[in-house]
């Protein structure tokens, strides 16, 4: 498993996670650097990475490929047509895959590029929105996406066609939007609320909402309805998405505000459900942690692994361990929030 992470700084941070040597029988991991220097001519806003590859955004307009077994950069992505910051990262990989296959790129000008990934190069780029984005994530069948805007809209986008597919005004602007595993579901964050919809037809279906008022900065979906969100408060919670309860939290998980959650595993079926849980997190005081979310419920829970870059973190991702099995209807439940879409 591979992680990384942008700074404030410039620079990008690559680690593998890995047993520690000396104690491989334990449950403590180690967080071994792969590479670290200054990517971007400024600040890094966002990171993607799945399998082998990953991606960084900038504030100064371009997005950087790196190759995680080698530990080294693949250049630039100067064709992407974007004139603004990068404001989302987002991988495609089909999961009967363990190399992407598109890559997914969206700015601070609205405009949103598609990649073919072997090798990168530019499939299209199109402008679906005049207004910044503020996130995007892609259908688990690779044929849409959603995109939440800076001006309040959210809007649903044919990747495949590379055209806008449905536009709206929310009436409030939400900063994270994230599909669940399965497709069937989105999860739309409001300041320090989280509202989890139907893909179908965009219906709400419940509201998760801890009494904080403190901003929710990052988000990860899991397995069976979990859901994970830091930010503001310091903690890492839980959320069964199913009864839209809190499961447990791990309170002050950082020093400093969360600015990075990310699933690293999922179980693949019940007989899995022993195995490690682990989510990595990030802080903007540089502290890079991953846990084993099973002991969350306890006191004091202690990270498996942690590391200190000593800058001011602004993103991270992750190569998670993904099932190989297909999102059981996915291509179907992306026909439906398709038509559903352009019948409105």
């Amino acid at each position: 498993m591979s992680i990384i992470a942008g700074s404030y700084e410039r620079f990008i941070w690559g680690f593998k996670l890995k047993p520690t040597k000396h104690d491989p029988d334990t449950h403590t991991l180690t967080l071994s650097p792969l590479f670290s220097y200054p990517s971007h001519l400024s600040s890094i806003t966002t990171v993607a990475c799945s399998g082998p590859a990953a991606a960084s955004g900038g504030s100064d307009d371009t997005i950087h490929l790196y190759d995680l077994p080698s530990a080294s950069s693949l250049g630039s992505l100067l064709d992407h047509n974007h004139t603004a910051s990068i404001t989302a990262l987002s991988f495609y990989t089909p999961s009967s895959l363990s190399f992407p296959r598109n890559l997914i790129s969206a700015a601070a000008d609205g405009s949103v590029a598609i990649f073919d990934t072997d090798p990168f190069v530019l499939l299209k780029s199109f402008r679906p929105h005049k207004k910044a984005v503020n996130d995007l994530s892609i259908h688990p069948s690779g044929k849409l996406a959603l995109a939440v805007y800076r001006d309040e809209c959210f809007a649903m986008l044919n990747l495949v066609r590379g055209k806008r597919s449905f536009c709206c005004r929310l009436g409030h602007e939400a900063s994270l939007v994230k599909f669940d595993p399965s497709g069937e579901r989105f999860f739309m964050v409001v300041n320090s609320k989280v509202g989890v919809h139907q893909s179908e037809d965009a219906k709400l279906l419940l509201e998760l909402d801890n009494g904080s008022r403190k901003p929710i900065l990052c988000a990860s979906p899991g397995d069976s309805g979990t859901l994970f969100t830091a930010g503001e408060d310091r903690a890492i919670t839980a959320w069964d998405t199913n009864s839209g309860k809190l499961a447990y939290a791990i309170q002050d998980a950082h020093p400093a505000r969360i600015k990075g959650v990310v699933t690293l595993t999922r179980n693949d079926s019940e007989s899995a459900s022993e195995d490690p849980y682990l989510v990595a997190s990030a802080s903007s005081d540089g502290i890079i942690r991953v846990w084993d979310m099973r002991m969350a419920a306890k006191e004091n829970a202690k990270p498996l692994a942690e590391t200190n870059t000593k800058s001011r973190l602004t993103c991270l991702a992750g190569s998670a361990l993904k099932s190989m099995r297909r999102p059981q209807n996915g291509n179907q439940k992306a026909q439906q929030l398709e038509e559903g879409a352009n019948s409105a």
